[in-house]
């Protein structure tokens, strides 16, 4: 009993921290701004942020290996590419299909986890990817090129491809590092990798998107991606990826409550596959099978 106590308040935080993470959605569509400046903004005042948060608490900033520091630097830059598509993907779409675009990166972490982790492949994470994947198949029912919404999945699937990557290799990181100390060394690249942005950034428009921006940077990232990175301790990738998929429905409700975008009929559909993939991955896992 004491053991499933403690999986579900694992379980339970988890589902904190992809709440935190889904006020992405709306934010990304109502900033004003370049998806690059959006994300350059968020990764200086997130790093801000973190770092304060990590010297008060007094983590190790030490990196025990320049193997382990080069995974993740790389992580950064493919964190960085995750975020700077998938705001294109927001911009180009919706909150709802924009979200939900994203959400075939469980299906890619359940194929390239077991080969680059060598772990063995569970069948069961291949129904549940098939299932999430089919919601996404009714985001954009024309696959067409002029089709704007179709190039928004196209940069959402994108964005999940490298999503994946950067939490495969992470996992095995956060068993050794703290995970605000880990978002903040990818935050640090991001901002390198963006830093040319600042010769086209108009100062006067993001002084007017400020309060967002930095709402973005200390909740969505600094505490959710935080939150999420620490989970890895406690679920394989791919299960944390899937329990995740029910970031665009949190984000899909925010996006009726404060922008006054309803999802049409296909969309609904999406999301009730993927949430339905969700509760079952939450319910092996709480049976002790999803580890």
């Amino acid at each position: 009993m004491g053991e499933k106590k403690f999986q579900f308040k694992h379980i339970l935080e988890l589902n904190l921290a992809v709440l935190l993470i889904s006020t992405s959605g709306v934010l990304g569509r109502y900033i004003d701004l370049p998806p690059a400046q959006i994300i350059f903004l968020r990764s200086i005042l997130g790093a801000v942020f973190i770092y304060i948060f990590c010297r008060y608490k007094k983590f190790n900033f030490k990196i025990k290996s320049k193997k382990d520091l080069t995974v993740i630097l790389l992580c950064g830059a493919f964190f960085g590419i995750h975020w700077v598509t998938y705001f294109y993907a927001l911009k180009l779409s919706s909150v709802a299909i924009g979200m939900l675009s994203i959400y075939t990166y469980p299906v890619i972490t359940s194929f390239l986890e077991p080969i680059i982790l060598k772990r063995s492949f569970q069948k069961a994470h291949l129904a549940l990817g098939v299932l999430v994947l089919t919601g996404v198949y009714f985001l954009v029912p024309e696959v067409s090129f002029e089709n704007q919404h179709f190039i928004a999945v196209l940069f959402g699937v994108t964005s999940a491809f490298f999503y994946a990557i950067r939490n495969i290799l992470m996992k095995p990181k956060v068993e050794n590092y703290n995970g605000s100390v880990l978002m903040f060394y990818q935050l640090l690249v991001i901002m390198v990798l963006l830093s040319p942005v600042l010769l086209n950034t108009d100062l006067v428009a993001v002084k007017s998107q400020f309060l967002p921006i930095i709402f973005l940077a200390l909740v969505t990232t600094s505490i959710g991606h935080s939150l999420l990175l620490m989970s890895f301790k406690h679920f394989s990738a791919t299960t944390a990826s899937i329990m995740s998929s029910v970031q665009p429905i949190y984000g899909i409700l925010m996006g009726m409550l404060f922008l006054g975008e309803f999802p049409a009929w296909h969309t609904v559909i999406g999301g009730a596959l993927i949430l339905s993939a969700v509760f079952i991955e939450s319910a092996r896992h709480f049976k002790g099978v999803g580890k």
